[in-house]
């Protein structure tokens, strides 16, 4: 009988100090598992020390061991959807490097997965972090599940497994801005969630500090939702309003007691800084889109690949270079 394959897919960027140690907890994980087959998808984001050297030499050893180096730092995102796209199990289980998320996670992953979820998404029930990156986590879920058409899980980041059927799906979404959880979730069918706590980072430093948190929170909003754009235009119209009663009231009282009318020049700077900094902020919402439609329209690869190690690097956008 065939053996269900997985893939685990692990982005890697100066991970030097935990490849080794995530690799054996994978093996670990699934040497106990007589009916399963997996393999090891690093995507390498063009680390800049020896990162690369040590996954080249694990995969020597390992066949079931397949490497993708990007030719730069492509985010974390691209990162992640490379390692889907080539993807060759029957389900997909993305973790990352640091083994924050527990490895032990895949057995519950997989039991669910095989009752017939499409997607088993991990969540935290205890993470150690400081009270600024607790506020924007909370906040980005709020207004990303008030904006967006899709349900996105609070407390949940990219530890999740996901079926053959999505997989399929994210190869042929060509999207230049790519939030690839809340993709996920807009493509799932039938979700399930594990809840469980995440362990501290054994070695080397976060690759998301608050300002990287910030980023891929406007990210999310700007790439499942227009709502920025209608909240600009229903803005403009209120301001609009508001203007056209000032201006009736200056107008008749300027009448009623035009020598006891102020010169005005005050008001009338306000109003022109006022404008100008309305303006400037949504142009600014405006641009977002502007620059999404732009890239959209290029159609250039979302990642270009140096090499590669195992693996065919396929798909149509993407460079392979062997």
């Amino acid at each position: 009988m065939k053996k269900t394959l997985i893939s685990i897919i692990i982005p890697v960027y100066n991970e030097e100090a935990n490849i080794a140690a995530a690799y054996e907890a994978v093996v670990k994980e699934f040497d106990v598992c007589n009916d399963i087959d997996f393999e090891i998808v690093f995507t390498d984001n063009h680390s800049t020390d020896k990162s690369f050297s040590l996954l080249s030499d694990i995969a020597k050893r390992d066949r079931r061991v397949k490497v993708l180096r990007f030719t730069r730092n492509f985010g974390f995102n691209k990162s992640i959807l490379a390692g889907y796209r080539h993807a060759a199990g029957d389900a997909a289980i993305q973790i990352d490097c640091d083994l924050e998320d527990p490895p032990a996670l895949f057995h519950d992953f997989i039991r669910l997965w095989r009752s017939g979820h499409d997607v088993v998404v991990g969540v935290r029930t205890r993470r150690k972090e400081n009270i600024a990156k607790t506020i924007v986590r909370r906040s980005f879920y709020a207004v990303l599940n008030n904006l967006s058409d899709g349900i996105h899980e609070v407390n949940s980041g990219d530890f999740r497994l996901i079926d053959r059927t999505i997989l399929d799906q994210l190869k042929i979404i060509q999207d230049p801005y790519p939030f690839v959880r809340g993709l996920v979730s807009e493509l799932s069918i039938n979700p399930a969630s594990v809840s469980f706590s995440r362990n501290n980072r054994q070695f080397g430093e976060s690759k998301f500090p608050l300002r990287h948190l910030i980023r891929l929170a406007l990210e999310g909003v700007y790439a499942h939702s227009t709502a920025p754009l209608k909240l600009a235009s229903y803005t403009g119209l209120i301001i609009t309003l508001l203007m056209t009663i000032l201006t009736g009231y200056y107008i008749i009282a300027w009448l009623l007691s035009p020598s006891a009318w102020p010169a005005g020049f005050a008001t009338t700077t306000i109003l022109i800084l006022f404008g100008i900094s309305l303006n400037a902020l949504f142009l600014g919402i405006i641009g977002e889109y502007i620059a999404r439609i732009y890239q959209q329209g290029r159609t250039r690869p979302s990642v270009v690949i140096e090499k590669s190690i195992n693996i065919e690097a396929s798909g149509g956008v993407y460079n392979d270079k062997h």
